[in-house]
């Protein structure tokens, strides 16, 4: 579906500029668009780089394994239907703390493998589980203590205090995760409470009494 909503996106652009005689001004934007990419890339690479290396090295120290310890009362309140040894919760507590680093490049594998593990859990392959659901919200909208990307691309800019961020990025991940928990757990109640809802039944009237 989002390829379509592209596709579509592409085709009305370069018809509209067609139409108005501006096919000149999307192609030349096109070519910058692609050359911007390409320039903040390779902008990012050395900046990842570093912090994916000292990532490995805190988790070669055993600093990620104390930073799991910590979370995991918090990963078995978030995700009560998970058994505590399944893989999937350390998958979880991997993706937890890379974003916690601001790492988004090093979380999505870990977040994909831990949706993988939870779709072994699921019951029902065509829907989502709570715990899926759950894992969705708290990756997208998880708290960053260091923006990595976004600074990295402010320091690409050139800009004069590229880490000055960190602050509102950190309150504003904290709000964005506390609504994300927050919306869960209203969703897994009315769920819950759905499911233990008696159907309606129909009152049949009284045959009525023929003299």
């Amino acid at each position: 579906m989002i390829n379509v909503i592209w596709f579509a996106l592409i085709v009305i652009g370069f018809v509209f500029a067609a139409i108005t005689g501006n096919i000149e001004s999307v192609t030349t934007a096109a070519f910058d668009g692609a050359k911007t990419g390409v320039t903040v890339c390779f902008g990012l690479i050395s900046v990842l780089v570093f912090w994916m290396g000292m990532m490995r090295i805190a988790e070669d120290s055993g600093l990620l394994k104390k930073i799991a310890k910590l979370l995991g009362p918090i990963v078995r309140y978030l995700f009560p239907d998970v058994p505590r040894d399944h893989p999937a919760i350390g998958y979880i507590l991997s993706n937890m703390s890379a974003n916690l680093l601001g790492l988004g490049n090093a979380a999505t594998p870990m977040g994909i493998k831990a949706m993988q593990e939870l779709q072994t859990l699921n019951p029902d392959k065509e829907v989502a589980s709570p715990a899926m659901c759950t894992l969705l919200a708290l990756n997208t909208a998880s708290v960053t203590l260091i923006p990595t990307t976004l600074i990295a691309i402010r320091i690409n800019y050139n800009s004069a205090s590229p880490t000055e961020i960190v602050g509102t990025t950190l309150v504003a991940t904290a709000i964005a995760t506390m609504a994300a928990i927050l919306a869960d757990r209203w969703c897994r109640r009315w769920n819950l409470h759905k499911d233990h809802t008696p159907p309606a039944t129909s009152i049949s009237s009284k045959p009525s009494l023929k003299g």
